[in-house]
């Protein structure tokens, strides 16, 4: 931990000066990109930067008790205990915020919902979950816009994507990644028999447009025109998007928007946003097995949760946790949030103050 610490420090240093480099200052989409990457890093490295002095300061306190001068000394042994308490509280705040993922303060991102093992009913449950997400995005002051939807008959989705923005978004949804379902009567079920559906959902933080850059070399633009549920056009131009980046396969589409420029605005902002997880998701996975100790992995295969209608509980499988299922329908699902954060933030922390043992052990040693 203390080697990360350490190249974060001297990366967010490497930033400071970058910040009054005039070549970086003639460039206003790098100097924005080093600014809002030193603002990301800024709250760590300084609070890591006033550690490393408070150690120095325990250490010429340590030296001082030990010195000839018994005015000196006496002063440094009265003080030294005040010091190694504030070393310990603020060591405890460092593994706290070394515990959020990197993307935790991004204020964008794109949620994928897709329905799963159900049919029409796992469709109409894929609607459930947007209506879930939208009442508590609208209780956050969120910006929820539909970036593209494929809608069934009976008023299901098979696949929405949604771009979501404001403060704390991703923080938020992060572990809303999974899978998800459902047990319940069907409205077709004529004989009463409660049925199991399932959906899956992705989040993904939206990086900006200087962190992913696109060319148009890079993708196949293909247009098709808009449809709806039973195949029935919903307008005759050819204003629908699909997009294939050529060197990852990855393959998105958009076709909420009537007009074709916005469904290709739209279908790079999802693109960018998937190679970006692409990219973080090989970075995690240097680090399989620390984040298969956290809450979740996000992936989509996991089963995360339950919505069981007859009992009207919603159970939480990672943290073993049931919630009043109607309330949390309605929009208050920031009780399941809440302990699914202090359940993550306590797992990593006793992570984080196991791999640091020998660490804090040279901290205590004065080393």
């Amino acid at each position: 931990m203390r080697d990360q610490l350490e190249a974060k420090l001297a990366h967010f240093e490497t930033l400071e000066r970058a910040l009054i480099d005039p070549d970086v200052l003639a460039q206003p989409q790098r100097l924005a990109a080093v600014a809002r990457e030193h603002g990301s890093l800024a709250k760590m490295a300084r609070k890591y930067r006033n550690f490393v002095l408070l150690e120095r300061d325990i250490r010429e306190h340590l030296e001082m008790s030990k010195g000839d001068d018994h005015d000196l000394r006496a002063l440094a042994q009265a003080e030294l205990p005040d010091l190694e308490h504030r070393r310990e509280r603020e060591w405890n705040e460092l593994i706290d915020a070394c515990s959020d993922d990197e993307d935790a303060d991004r204020s964008r991102c794109i949620v994928e919902l897709r329905a799963g093992t159900g049919g029409d009913e796992a469709a109409l449950f894929v609607r459930n979950i947007y209506e879930m997400y939208r009442r508590y995005g609208v209780e956050q002051g969120w910006d929820i816009e539909v970036l593209d939807a494929s809608t069934t008959e009976l008023g299901g989705f098979k696949e929405l994507v949604l771009g979501v923005s404001g403060e704390g978004v991703y923080r938020k949804l992060q572990f809303e990644s999974g899978g998800h379902r459902v047990q319940r009567v069907p409205d077709t079920e004529t004989k009463g028999r409660i049925h199991t559906s399932a959906a899956t959902v992705a989040v993904l933080p939206e990086p900006e447009d200087v962190e992913v850059s696109i060319a148009p070399d890079e993708y196949r633009k293909d247009l098709f025109c808009a449809s709806g549920p039973g195949g029935q056009h919903v307008n005759k131009t050819a204003s629908a998007v699909r997009l294939t980046h050529l060197e990852s396969g990855l393959v998105v589409q958009c076709q909420d928007e009537k007009s074709q420029h916005k469904n290709l605005a739209k279908a790079l902002r999802v693109l960018k946003t998937r190679l970006y997880e692409l990219r973080r998701s090989v970075e995690h996975e240097k680090r399989a097995t620390e984040r298969r100790t956290l809450v979740g992995s996000g992936d989509r295969s996991q089963r995360i949760r339950t919505y069981n209608f007859p009992q009207n509980r919603l159970t939480d499988h990672r943290i073993n946790e049931s919630f009043t299922l109607d309330q949390v329908l309605a929009g208050r699902l920031g009780m399941v949030i809440q302990a699914i954060e202090q359940h993550a933030r306590q797992q990593r922390k006793n992570e984080m103050e196991r791999s640091s043992k020998g660490s804090t052990g040279s901290l205590q040693t004065g080393a």
